[in-house]
């Protein structure tokens, strides 16, 4: 092409038919066959895809068509059950004769093993034992348990494979029932508190000055430990009022003493010893006043201990009046004042809370210390209105704290007699053993109360039972299923189911021990059962 700007403008002028078709791409020759035999392909599949939909019905393979084996002859095959039909035992009753004993009243099931051990699916024949008997009876009494229907006949089907690559390919895996301890309980969160009535939260009896703390926060105490010594001008005051009313009775009793002997001697009238025994009592009187004053400070004292010792002996025993010897001997007599009241631990513990310093002004609406007994620990369940029906006091109770491994055992002690008004809930109390000291108050976790304990139960994997709505099933592997030229088939089995734990449930009637039970892809088994016919879509 020519670089000339003229040349390119007059390029674009239309081109004339031998023009235009120069400029058209060439198409190959082997183009035009590779669509021809493409298109027919497509043709060919659609046209096999119609004679297949012709003459299955258009219908999609049925599941146990999928885990038939395929080279089964047409001429022996049972296209109801999906098996050979010289081998199926649904159309061949008597390949796997069915033994029908119908309902048991007692235990809520047809075909009861614990009535007909012949039914169960072991190699031989099992003894029922009174044991086994009581079991049950125990199970079902208990408590109210899922009941079967009469009208129920789902008992009387078995699902057959073909082969036990069959089995697999389904995806069934099974597990033997087996005897374990069960524990039927009742779950409910609950809070670990301190006792209440081994709690003291203490307080200054009258308004005052820390004058010196004794003890810290988390320290253990006995009951008696002298906590704080508190300065109050009304311990002093009342300490007065005894040393005065004392010194006063001892005084009017000197008197009374010298009037009743000038009244023998006749040197005094009658009325002037009377009026001395009055005055007496009035002063005596006054002393138990004072003495109770100072008692109800915590301050006992003991007339007689005092009765006949002289008035400055007497004030140095009332100056550290109420403190233990080995807190007093630390005190000098001299600088320490007379105002001091101990604040003592009523019980024995460990010191929880403490909110008071040395200098601090207190008063009688303030905690200064909190004590609280461990030895032993409240546990508070919420329990919902329906389970504490179940509940009763002295049941064992089993709580699992928050952030701790093992569980802590306790009784039931008390059961609220009303429900929360905000949570809706009943509260239970039980008492938890702390000798260890490794409970925490305030902390979280889950409780059990223990209903029920069952040494030997019989227990399958909870993803082992299934429903159809009238009954409880399982599905029970023939006993002969590994031997050869066999019919691979699983029993339909009602069944009374008992107490559920975690994975776990407790099988009350319908299985023995040892009998083997589909697991994984039951709920498989179970829709291939409920259809009218198996394998129909």
């Amino acid at each position: 092409m020519s670089q000339n700007p003229t040349a390119q403008d007059t390029s674009r002028e239309p081109l004339n038919v031998h023009e235009e078709e120069k400029v058209k791409p060439k198409v190959s020759p082997i183009a035009k066959p590779s669509k021809i035999v493409g298109t027919a392909i497509v043709w060919i599949c659609l046209g096999a895809l119609a004679v297949w939909g012709h003459h299955s019905g258009w219908k999609v393979p049925k599941f146990s068509e999928l885990t038939g084996p395929h080279q089964t002859e047409k001429a022996d095959w049972c296209n109801e059950h999906s098996v050979p039909e010289s081998l199926c035992v649904e159309c061949n009753p008597d390949l796997l004769p069915d033994l029908d004993y119908g309902w048991c009243k007692i235990h809520g099931i047809p075909n009861c093993l614990l009535e007909h051990p012949e039914v169960a699916q072991l190699k031989t024949i099992p003894a029922i034992t009174a044991t086994d008997l009581r079991r049950a009876e125990r199970a079902l009494q208990f408590a109210k348990r899922p009941e079967n229907s009469q009208k129920c006949k789902m008992y009387q089907r078995r699902i057959q494979f073909d082969s036990k690559e069959a089995v697999e390919k389904a995806g069934i895996d099974v597990a033997p029932a087996w005897e374990s301890p069960m524990v039927e309980a009742v779950s409910a969160n609950g809070q670990i508190t301190y006792r209440q009535t081994h709690v003291a939260r203490l307080s200054s009896r009258l308004p005052g000055i820390a004058w010196r703390v004794e003890k810290q926060i988390g320290e253990r105490v006995n009951a008696g430990d002298v906590l704080t010594l508190i300065e109050a001008a009304e311990v002093g005051k009342a300490k007065g009022e005894f040393l005065l009313a004392q010194a006063q009775a001892d005084l009017r009793r000197e008197n009374l003493e010298r009037l009743r002997s000038a009244y023998r001697k006749g040197a005094e009238a009658l009325i002037s010893l009377q009026e001395a025994e009055t005055n007496l009592q009035e002063a005596e009187i006054r002393v138990l006043s004072a003495q109770h004053a100072l008692v109800n400070l915590g301050l006992p004292v003991s007339i007689g201990d005092i009765k006949g010792v002289r008035a400055e002996v007497m004030s140095q025993r009332l100056r550290f009046l109420g403190l233990p010897s080995a807190l007093s001997s630390k005190l000098d007599a001299k600088t320490t004042t007379a105002n001091l009241i101990p604040l003592k631990a009523p019980i024995s513990g460990f010191i929880v809370s403490r909110e008071v310093v040395q200098g601090e002004l207190v008063d009688s609406s303030k905690v200064l210390f909190v004590v609280a007994d461990m030895e032993q620990m409240w546990l508070t369940l919420d329990l919902r209105v329906e389970d504490a029906k179940q509940i009763a006091v002295g049941q064992r109770v089993m709580f699992h704290p928050d952030g701790n491994e093992k569980e802590v055992a306790g009784q039931v002690a008390w059961i609220s007699t009303a429900v929360d008004e905000k949570t809706r809930t009943v509260k239970v109390r039980a008492d938890l053993d702390n000798a260890a000291g490794t409970l925490r108050a305030f902390t979280f976790g889950t409780g059990r109360i223990i209903l029920r304990e069952e040494s030997q139960a019989v227990l399958v994997p909870n993803e082992a039972i299934q429903s159809d709505g009238d009954c409880q099933l399982v599905f029970v592997r023939d006993r002969d299923y590994f031997d050869k030229d066999v019919a691979k088939v699983f029993h339909v089995r009602t069944i009374r189911s008992g107490a559920r734990s975690g994975p776990f449930t407790e099988i009350a009637a319908g299985l023995l021990p040892g009998e083997i039970v589909a697991t994984k892809g039951s709920g498989m088994l179970r829709s291939e059962l409920l259809k009218n016919n198996l394998g129909e879509g």
